[in-house]
């Protein structure tokens, strides 16, 4: 998925509805919206976690972790092979 530019400004307008279309790219991603101030709104992409699922990413961690510890460390020496010069 192309992401714009960081510095990469819109002009949007506000529809009668009282939304906003931030263009296809985005479309079904869910995002976090933030209004520091009156008519300042931050729009962050985001990744949520259903609350009836807050085990799911620890589970992704620890399978990755398990399956990093269970491959045998190989010195890097052993790893590769050097050309002898005779």
């Amino acid at each position: 998925m192309a992401h714009p530019a960081a510095d990469n400004k819109m002009v949007k307008s506000i529809g009668a509805s009282g939304q906003i279309s931030l263009g296809k790219e985005f479309a079904g991603r869910q995002v976090l919206v933030e209004s520091p101030a009156k008519g300042v709104w931050i729009i962050r992409t985001a990744t949520i976690t259903p609350d009836h699922e807050p085990w799911a990413p620890e589970k992704t961690a620890q399978l990755g972790a398990k399956k990093a510890s269970s491959k045998k460390a190989v010195p890097p020496t052993q790893r590769t092979r050097s050309k002898s010069t005779d």
